[in-house]
């Protein structure tokens, strides 16, 4: 029997989901603690407050994830997208509607919190402990992360600080690290955009493990090669509304013929 979504197990339900940042911007430009403690006072006290801009940044979304997906999120630049993602990572309040999640979200580049100023070795034992592996299950996929990231090719860069990587690096090692672990509902915002082809076709390949692990993937990126050679299903998104939801080739050829990318 062909499986239909009513015969699948949901992850993540946004649920007329909007987002609304808050941009204090006091007379005359002043961002001091001094001009901020006179907003939070004059709030307190029952008055209005001035100097405060409204951003709309998600308006209205609703959709179903379901465990085994791979869903990717296109939209030109300030149309939401990673916007989207912190909020199902929990990390942003929702100004109207619900978002649902089984399991623990994962943003990539945030349970791995890599520190600039201890080596790479380090960052790859923190960021596994920051996702709740153990160490015993570090020390087995360390070198595995390591080889993955590609960022000794050129030699030992693991021993060394990561304030001494390039950006590119940086997300490759970050990657490395969120890949290593199963995840109920991972998310990842450009990092297939770093580093060489090779690499891309490793995370690319990658992704595709980590769907038939039984989780759950979102993907944002610029790169429609790469939504169309990792995900199965797009989320298209403008001005914060989601405009289009289905198949990728579907989607992926509709943005196309719109934006002309």
């Amino acid at each position: 029997m062909a499986d239909t979504n009513q015969d699948r197990v949901p992850t993540v339900i946004a649920d007329d989901v909007h987002i609304v940042y808050r941009v204090n911007g006091g007379a005359g430009g002043k961002g001091s603690a001094t001009a901020a403690l006179s907003r939070i006072l004059k709030g307190r006290k029952g008055e209005k407050e001035r100097g405060v801009r409204k951003v709309h940044a998600v308006r209205g979304v609703s959709f179903t994830a379901y465990r085994g997906e791979a869903i990717g999120l296109i939209g030109t630049n300030g149309s939401g997208k990673s916007t989207l993602l912190r909020a199902i990572a929990g990390l942003l309040p929702t100004e109207h509607g619900k978002v649902y999640t089984d399991g623990q979200p994962s943003l990539l580049g945030v349970n791995a919190a890599l520190m600039s100023d201890l080596t790479g070795e380090r960052n790859v034992i923190l960021g596994g402990l920051a996702m709740g592996m153990s160490r015993e299950e570090i020390k087995s996929r360390y070198q595995d992360i390591v080889d993955f990231s590609g960022i000794n090719e050129k030699g030992d860069f693991i021993s060394l600080p990561m304030r001494t990587y390039s950006s590119g690096m940086g997300a490759r090692l970050r990657f490395a690290i969120a890949a290593a672990k199963q995840h109920d509902v991972l998310m990842i915002d450009e990092a297939l955009a770093t580093g060489d082809r090779k690499f891309q076709i490793r995370s690319e390949e990658r992704i595709r493990e980590l769907r038939k692990e039984a989780g759950t993937v979102f993907l944002v990126s610029h790169s429609n090669k790469s939504i169309r050679d990792t995900c199965d299903r797009v989320l298209w998104l403008e001005r914060g509304e989601l405009l289009m939801d289905g198949p990728t080739d579907e989607v992926i050829k509709a943005y196309e013929r719109e934006t002309g990318k």
